[in-house]
């Protein structure tokens, strides 16, 4: 798996998501574990997560696995991304070493044989990480696999914008190419997001700080690692709130909860498999 990875990534077919990852790890701080923790408990619509089994599938940084044991509940986290997976287990190292309830391994969420070796959980989590998978509709069909009957699966995805999206698709591809591709698109969009940002926070008359405080307290992440996520974030698919509501619900499962994005952001589904 990890020469297909490599591969991919010389192939300019794949963002290095761990790579990124890594870099945020130097920033992470128990403020932001704390908002990880918000996010899931209010999207989840519950206080913890004792006795409950949770999954983390594409697990990133590690952060959300955290959230989770923290949470009380027994994780076990993969990712397709080997530098993903070393993010993960560095997160375990700091704050749950040699914890028997977590357990962390490299795997992708396209792989049958693989999921049904993991069993099923109360809770299956995966937050931006399926429209990266180069098959976003097989994605989404195999995780039915692993929630159990009444299990919630959360899952953010983005927002089909048309014409926009395609765009952003080509930039994506051109990030990828290589070192000057990677290097054109961020010496492009990294000072125009950063003069985009300014410009509105002049005209609303907000210390520019605050919209990164903001930013943090969403879900914990942090703005500047989310650009390059976002202009790296290759493969890429995109679907409407109404697509990824009407397959679930053909398939036996009961929305939750929503959080639309409107833009090119993603949408936030929480479903119960009946």
């Amino acid at each position: 798996m990890t020469n297909t990875f490599e591969q991919e990534i010389k192939e300019g077919d794949r963002f290095q998501f761990g790579e990124n990852w890594r870099r945020f790890l130097s920033v992470l701080n128990d403020e932001r574990i704390t908002e990880a923790e918000n996010s899931l408990k209010q999207m989840l619509k519950v206080e913890d997560l004792q006795s409950k089994t949770f999954l983390d599938i594409g697990s990133g940084s590690g952060l959300f696995s955290l959230a989770a044991r923290r949470l009380g509940a027994t994780v076990h986290s993969f990712d397709y991304d080997p530098q993903s997976v070393a993010c993960t287990q560095e997160l375990k190292r700091r704050y749950f070493c040699e914890d028997c309830k977590w357990t962390i391994e490299q795997g992708s969420v396209l792989d049958v044989a693989y999921l049904k070796s993991l069993g099923r959980f109360d809770v299956v989590y995966s937050w931006g990480v399926l429209h990266h998978t180069g098959n976003m509709w097989q994605a989404l069909e195999n995780i039915i696999l692993v929630v159990v009957n009444q299990g919630q699966l959360f899952i953010a995805i983005y927002n089909d914008q048309g014409g926009k999206s395609q765009r952003w698709l080509k930039v994506k591809k051109l990030y990828c190419s290589g070192f000057l591709g990677r290097t054109l698109v961020s010496a492009f969009f990294i000072p125009y997001f950063m003069l985009r940002d300014l410009a509105v926070d002049l005209l609303k008359r907000r210390n520019p700080i605050s919209r990164y405080l903001e930013y943090q307290k969403s879900r914990g992440m942090s703005l500047t690692h989310d650009w390059y996520d976002w202009l790296g974030g290759y493969p890429f698919e995109v679907a409407t709130p109404d697509e990824i509501f009407s397959f679930y619900h053909e398939r036996g499962f009961v929305l939750e909860n929503l959080l639309t994005d409107g833009g090119h952001g993603n949408n936030q589904f929480v479903f119960l498999k009946q």
